[in-house]
Order: structure tokens, then C-alpha cells, then sequence
């Protein structure tokens, strides 16, 4: 795909056929269509996402949520389909008119921009407006109150999480647009206005979350008795050190991208291994936190329980593994017991896990802890594909421009998946009950 000798050195067959502008537009088009797929099915199943996010009711818009979110993605769709087909129309795969005519992607691009500020009825505005409005706000590290929509600042700054790569290719592009004697469909140049104006870029969704995460601390720290339920804080500052672990990772990349033993003062082996154990950590701490704290899953906690060897097996937890779609479960809470037998011959009380099916929680709204199960292997999967890094065969696919780009989409798949069972979760701690509070107490920090 990559790498074809038979096209000029500096432009890949990828590239000619599918350019970098083109590659950020279908990725910011692609989360419009993936955040109407969240919303519908979220929707079906009673799941309220605009109430958790404090959007304001509208009695004069009859259609869903969903609807309006899909014929915005609809109206932006269009026109790049249109721009990419006149594009190759014009180029034809030649390199020479591939590098001249880029101002058709880039300006499709800023047309993309204008549909989310133009006021216009159709497009959705009180959602745009909402979303710049949100955007705004977190933009500098901002966290609103829980009752002025917390949860929705939250939810769009883990998403720029998961964009930052996007981000710093729309600078690069940018940057090479307006670059004389460059076109924004050559090769990118992530080195184009400094070595590190691109990894800054990328930093910056990881240090708004961080900043969010300190004002909630100090917000707990400062009124004890108003949020007295989140203990002293220490989740916040735990939740912070995640998005900290991500700055090693950015700028070690950074230093092996443009190499200089002169400079660095470490061999490029030991730069490696120095990335190879940030990454790690990032992933493997990221992970975690997806399952055992954004999605309120006892997986890690069950995994511990099996590995302990002072823990005895149950043998009266339940066997089914059909999760209740509402927000009640009818678990047996304790196995028969007879009070004439002595302790030491009675069966072990159930632990407080043995009221749901293996790894989850009680509350569930899915319907099959099956779909559980396989959005934690697509979560690891994808947490951890730097290491296709490790293989000797597949070392160099991450340097090319294929390869960066169905990284970045697997990311933003990734995020898609995430945000079902985090929307979920906390759909039921704010309507679960009393059983939901005990499990989060429960799980491991």
C-alpha cells in the first residue's frame, strides 16, 4: 500500500489516492456518524444521554436526538464525497496534480469548520452551539458544576483524548498549506514549525483532562460536607497521574522521531526501551482505569479473587450469566445456610461479585454480558497496538502513512466503544440505587 517505488519517493500510492486533509476529514466526519450510533442505541435502550449531559429540552423539535445528529453527519458527508470524487477527477493519481491542487481538500476543510458555526435551522444549531459552547469551556482546562452538565465536559475532553494525533495532523497540514513552495497533499512533514509545536499539540487534550481532574480534587477538598460520597479525592489524583503517564510517551516519541545522540545523551536502543516502558505503563494504567473505574466493571477485582490463594470458591454463585436490562438484578443475596451446624462446616458466604455474572457489576443495561466481555478484549486490543512495534516483520508498518491513518480510525473506534458503557455507567450511578454506591466502594483504586 505504501511505500511504492513506482510513484515519486516523497508521496506514497496512499497518499495520492487519499491525501492527509482528506484522511482528518473522514475522521472528523466519521465521530459525527459514530456519536449518532451512540445516541440511537443508547436510546433504545432508555438510556437518557441528553439528560446526563444537561442539554436543554426543546418541545419544538420533535425529532430524536439521534435523527438530528445523523442528518448533520448526512450534510457534511455529502460535500466530501463530492470534493474527493472532483479530486480524483482532476489529479488522476498523477503526483504532480496531486501536490497542485490542494486547495480542494483544505477547503473542504474549512467548509467543515463553517458548518459548525454557521447558524443554520437544519444543521442541528442548538447542538453545535452546545458543543462549541462545552468546547469553549474545557478548552482551557474548565469543568462545570455535576448539575450544569459535568459529565458532557468530561465526556467531549476524554474524546479529544482520542483525537490528538488527528489534531496535530490538521496543524501539519495546515502548516504545510501555508508554507511556501509545500503542498498539504505531499508527504506529511510532522516536523513543519518546529519539533515540537506538533507533540505540544497532541499534549494538550491529555493536559485538560489533567487540569479537570485537580479541580475536581481541590473541589472535594475544599467542601468536604457537599461531596463528602467521593471520600478525600484520591481518585482524582489517581485519575490525573493516568493522563500525566501520557507526557513521557509524546515526548520520547518526539525525541526518537528526530534522533540526535548529540543532544539526547542516550543511545537510540535506550531511548527505545525508555518508550517501550512508558508506553507500557500508559497502557496498561489506561486500561485499568477504562474497566475498573469508567465502566464500574469488577473484572480486575474477580481476577484478583481468582489468583488469591485465601480465597475459597463459591460454590453457591449463581451459574447464569443473563444480566438484567434494568437497573434491579434477582440474585440470590446468600446460599442456604443451617444455624445447626458449626462454622467451620457451614458453606462460605457469597461474596458481594457473586450477585452479578463474573467481572461485571449488578446494574446492567446490555443485554448479554457477552457484549461486556468483548468490549474489554477490543479495549486491550486497541490500548495496545504499539506493540505491532515489537514484531520484526511489522516494526516499519507504523511509519507509514496507511498505517497511521487505520490507527488513528482504531482509535476513534475504540473511543466509540468506550463511551457506550461509560454513557451507561453513569446512566446507572445516577439511577442505579444504593447497590451501585457499595461496588464502586468495593473496587480497587
Amino acid at each position: 500500500m505504501d511505500g511504492d517505488p513506482a510513484v515519486e519517493p516523497e508521496l506514497d500510492t496512499f497518499s495520492l489516492i487519499f491525501p492527509l486533509p482528506y484522511r482528518i476529514a473522514f475522521i472528523l466526519v466519521l465521530g459525527v456518524w459514530a456519536w449518532g450510533v451512540n445516541l440511537h442505541y443508547l436510546y433504545l435502550l432508555k438510556i437518557d444521554v441528553p439528560a446526563l449531559i444537561k442539554y436543554p429540552t426543546r418541545s419544538s423539535s420533535p425529532l430524536p436526538h439521534h435523527q438530528r445528529t445523523y442528518a448533520l453527519a448526512t450534510t457534511i458527508t455529502l460535500p466530501l464525497i463530492v470534493s474527493l470524487l472532483f479530486f480524483w477527477t482532476l489529479t488522476r493519481g498523477r503526483p504532480s496534480s496531486v501536490l497542485a491542487w490542494d486547495i480542494i481538500p483544505q477547503s473542504y476543510l474549512f467548509l467543515l469548520f463553517l458548518a459548525f458555526l454557521i447558524p443554520y435551522k437544519r444543521l442541528s444549531p442548538n447542538g453545535r452551539y452546545r458543543f462549541l459552547t462545552i468546547l469553549k469551556r474545557i478548552s482551557i482546562g474548565g469543568i462545570a458544576e455535576t448539575q450544569d452538565g459535568k459529565f458532557g465536559d468530561i465526556l467531549l475532553a476524554d474524546v479529544l483524548t482520542s483525537y490528538a494525533k488527528v489534531l496535530g495532523d490538521s496543524f501539519v497540514s495546515l502548516c504545510m498549506f501555508f508554507t511556501a513552495g509545500r503542498s498539504s497533499t505531499d508527504k506529511p512533514d510532522r516536523g513543519c514549525g518546529g519539533q515540537y509545536i506538533v507533540p505540544i499539540i497532541i499534549s494538550i487534550p491529555s493536559l485538560i483532562r489533567l487540569r479537570q481532574c485537580l479541580i475536581e480534587y481541590m473541589r472535594v477538598r475544599n467542601n468536604p460536607q457537599t461531596m463528602s460520597g467521593q471520600g478525600w479525592g484520591g481518585q482524582h489524583l489517581a485519575n490525573a497521574l493516568k493522563y500525566s503517564s501520557a507526557f513521557p510517551v509524546i515526548i520520547l516519541s518526539a525525541l526518537q522521531r528526530g534522533y540526535d545522540p548529540n543532544k539526547i545523551g542516550l543511545s537510540e536502543t535506550g531511548l527505545f526501551r525508555l518508550w517501550l516502558f512508558s508506553v507500557f505503563l500508559n497502557s496498561l494504567y489506561s486500561f485499568y482505569w477504562d474497566v475498573a473505574k469508567d465502566w464500574d466493571l469488577t473484572f480486575f477485582a474477580s481476577l484478583l479473587s481468582l489468583m488469591s490463594p485465601t480465597t475459597s470458591s463459591n460454590p453457591y454463585t449463581p451459574l447464569t450469566l443473563r444480566a438484567s436490562s434494568t437497573s434491579s438484578s434477582s440474585y440470590p443475596l446468600s446460599p442456604p445456610t443451617s444455624p445447626s451446624l458449626p462454622r467451620s462446616l457451614r458453606p462460605p458466604s457469597p461474596s458481594p461479585h457473586s450477585q452479578h455474572p463474573w467481572g461485571l457489576r449488578r446494574h446492567t443495561h446490555f443485554h448479554t454480558p457477552l457484549i461486556y466481555y468483548t468490549a474489554i478484549v477490543i479495549d486491550l486490543l486497541l490500548r495496545f497496538t504499539w506493540s505491532l512495534k515489537l514484531s520484526p516483520h511489522l516494526d516499519h508498518w507504523n511509519d507509514l502513512e496507511g498505517s497511521i491513518f487505520v490507527m488513528e480510525v482504531l482509535e476513534v473506534v475504540r473511543r466509540w466503544v468506550w463511551i457506550f458503557f461509560r454513557v451507561e455507567t453513569e446512566w446507572v450511578r445516577v439511577r442505579g440505587g444504593v447497590g451501585v454506591q457499595e461496588e464502586m466502594l468495593l473496587a480497587p483504586l
